[in-house]
């Protein structure tokens, strides 16, 4: 169990740390007007793991925070993610 723990954390921050800076990349290329990353792979981003990073990324480089798919979508999927985190570790711990 520990090393599905171990791979679990390392992915993880391994999506998160990404996703912050994907956001920031996106901030830097909307200042400039250049190609653009879609919005539906930056919210992709946010559900596979990394909602923390874009979370952290949207308040970080002021990005996407007036959009309300954005504004309220990732708060609301890092609360899902907190859920199931609860509940799994609740299953492993007290099962």
């Amino acid at each position: 169990m520990t090393q599905i723990l171990t791979l679990a954390i390392i992915y993880l921050t391994v999506i998160n740390v990404i996703t912050f800076f994907v956001y920031g990349i996106d901030k830097f290329k909307a200042k400039r007007a250049k190609w653009r990353i879609p919005e539906a792979s930056l919210l992709l981003l946010a559900f596979i793991g990394g909602s923390i990073g874009a979370w952290l990324g949207m308040n970080v480089w002021h990005h996407k925070t007036l959009h309300k798919k954005f504004k309220y979508g990732i708060p609301l999927i890092l609360l899902v993610h907190i859920a199931v985190a609860v509940f799994l570790y609740w299953k492993v711990c007290f099962n």
